[in-house]
């Protein structure tokens, strides 16, 4: 299962840094380029442990459907969502915050596994892992 990890030092404290990870309306503003919105289950707000959100975009020149659910959670150090529905054939992603002296440090560890078997496998290895890479960097940047 290929991993996607980023750290990213923020000039915030960890409690601003964790809500705005979780929130549904921040989320759609950083990756407005690909017209992703949420559409279903939670669409506004923070997110939390047991909700689920499914979100509408354009990645690859395809408009693609993904559904994903807060699964462990652990205010404001640690947080995961996993698919339930989508494109992938699964995923998790783990989204963990560090405080140091005037920063907090952001980790997302991204592990997925690409549908379709070896051509999957070929998929990931050509383009897609560096593809999650940087949108995950959008992300985290933004």
């Amino acid at each position: 299962m290929p991993l996607v990890e980023i750290k990213t030092c923020i000039k915030a404290d960890i409690k601003t840094c964790f809500d705005l990870a979780r929130n549904i309306d921040f989320h759609q503003e950083s990756l407005k380029y690909s017209n992703e919105k949420a559409i279903a289950g939670k669409t506004s707000g923070l997110i939390g442990l047991g909700e689920w959100v499914s979100w509408e975009a354009k990645h690859l020149g395809f408009v693609q459907h993904l559904t994903s659910k807060i699964t462990e959670f652990n205010a404001p150090n640690f947080f995961v969502d996993e698919m339930v529905f989508g494109a992938f054939k699964s995923f998790r992603h783990e989204h963990i915050f560090c405080e140091s002296e005037k920063e907090t440090i952001m980790i997302n560890k991204f592990n997925f596994e690409a549908p379709y078997g070896i051509l999957g496998q070929f998929i990931n290895w050509l383009f897609l892992k560096r593809y999650m890479k940087k949108l995950l960097k959008t992300r985290s940047q933004f």
